[in-house]
C-alpha cells in the first residue's frame, strides 16, 4: 500500500499551471494541478481515457463540451468522457485539483 499526502505543500509556477505528478503506472495516472489567479489549462482533451477531476481548493471555471464555464470548489467530482474537450480557469484565487486518468498512456 501506498499513502500519499494530497492536501500538503502544493506547488505553483508563477507562469504556468503546474502539473504534478503523485503517481503514474502503467495503470493510470493521478496529477495535483494547482493554479495560481488568472492562470488556465487550455482546453485539450484526454483520447484514451475518461478524465475525473476532484477540486481540493478555490473556486474554478471548468468548461464543458460546447466551451460553457461553470464554478466548482472544493469536494466537487467532475467527470469528462474519453475525447471529451474540457478547460480549466483558476479566477481570483488559487486553485488546486486532482485529476484521474486510467489506462492512460505514460509519456514518452
Amino acid at each position: 500500500m501506498q499513502s500519499l499526502s494530497i492536501h500538503e505543500n502544493p506547488v505553483f509556477h508563477d507562469a504556468n499551471p503546474y502539473a504534478e505528478p503523485l503517481f503514474v503506472a502503467p495503470t493510470g495516472r493521478i496529477l495535483r494541478f494547482a493554479l495560481r489567479p488568472g492562470q488556465t489549462v487550455r482546453e485539450h482533451t484526454a483520447p484514451n481515457s475518461p478524465v475525473y477531476l476532484v477540486t481540493l481548493q478555490g473556486i474554478g471555471l471548468f468548461s464543458d463540451e460546447n466551451g460553457e464555464e461553470h464554478r466548482f470548489g472544493p469536494g466537487t467530482l467532475l467527470i469528462y468522457d474519453v475525447g471529451e474537450r474540457h478547460a480549466i480557469r483558476a479566477e481570483d484565487e488559487e486553485l488546486v485539483f486532482l485529476a484521474f486518468l486510467h489506462g492512460a498512456p505514460l509519456a514518452a
